[in-house]
């Protein structure tokens, strides 16, 4: 399997970066780099007050109410397709050991849909389970007209606790798309989803990640108001994002057992002409492995 990703194009942005991000605009890619420069470094939100407990716990237990009225107030609307992983798809056909082999495929946090159905039509030999906390998301990927039960199961599940072999069978899966999903999940929760997408991932399968890095312009923008710990931050709606350093994504997936292959930041520019505005992204985009002998017990 290649040991390098492709980059993907950024389609994926918050609430509030909609506001930005959404007028007519042009992208500069910039070198994906090793590491956050010292300067960049130091741009890092120094401000050490925290949203208090109570609040806390309180998103914490309305985690799942807040994504389901975002889907209430945008359904389908807001994310567009991710006709970009068609581009990547050499990543998928890479993960198969013969040409006509059905690929199993499970989309960690699919939302309402729009990476797995651009796949569906792409690929006619693949199979995808697509879950998401929220169940008026998955009612949106049941609804859509592409949707065939014989091609996708979608079903509802929290990664933080709902075992997904109740869905899933046990080490049945080729590739697991993981893609702006970790960043909404409390950081004492991720090694939980972590866990639950190993036992289902196939000995020799991939993780393909992608989610917001640190100093993200995203994150320059949270105010101390939103603050809710290192690196982790509340949005007005009630949802959360975290930005992640390499080096703990490293630790997090080595950690329960998988191999990484490729983990770096990607620098983009997104620039509005017009308006004057050149807005610095950070993601972090990485492959992880499962060993085809794994030391960590299901």
């Amino acid at each position: 399997m290649e040991s390098e990703i492709k980059c993907f194009t950024s389609d994926h942005v918050s609430p509030e970066e909609q506001s930005i991000i959404a007028i007519p605009q042009g992208e500069i890619k910039s070198n994906s780099d090793s590491s956050l420069s010292q300067a960049e470094s130091h741009k890092l939100p120094i401000d050490q007050t925290l949203v208090s407990e109570f609040k806390q716990m309180k998103l914490e237990k309305e985690a799942q109410k807040n994504w389901d009225l975002f889907y209430k107030r945008n359904t389908t609307n807001f994310f567009k397709d991710r006709h970009w992983t068609t581009r990547e798809f050499e990543e998928l056909k890479s993960c198969r050991e013969f040409e006509s082999q059905r690929l199993v495929l499970l989309e960690a946090g699919c939302g309402v849909g729009n990476c797995i159905f651009p796949l569906l039509e792409e690929d006619r030999n693949i199979f995808i389970y697509a879950c998401d906390f929220s169940p008026r998301a998955v009612d949106f990927v049941k609804q859509h007209p592409l949707y065939r039960p014989e091609r996708c199961k979608a079903f509802q599940c929290d990664l933080t606790q709902d075992d997904l072999r109740g869905h899933v069978p046990q080490a049945s899966v080729d590739v697991v798309t993981l893609i702006f999903v970790l960043s909404a999940i409390h950081p004492d929760k991720m090694v939980r989803s972590l866990e639950n997408i190993f036992r289902v991932l196939k000995p020799g399968g991939s993780v393909l990640f992608r989610d917001y890095g640190l100093n993200d312009h995203a994150m320059q923008r949270f105010k101390s108001a939103n603050k809710l710990g290192q690196n982790f931050y509340v949005r007005q709606d009630g949802t959360r994002s975290y930005f992640f350093s390499k080096e703990l994504l490293a630790e997090l997936f080595e950690g329960r057992g998988f191999r990484s292959v490729a983990n770096d930041y990607v620098f983009r520019e997104t620039v509005n002409k017009k308006e004057g505005l050149c807005v610095p992204r950070v993601f972090l985009q990485s492959k992880f492995n499962k060993p085809h002998q794994s030391k960590i017990s299901p």
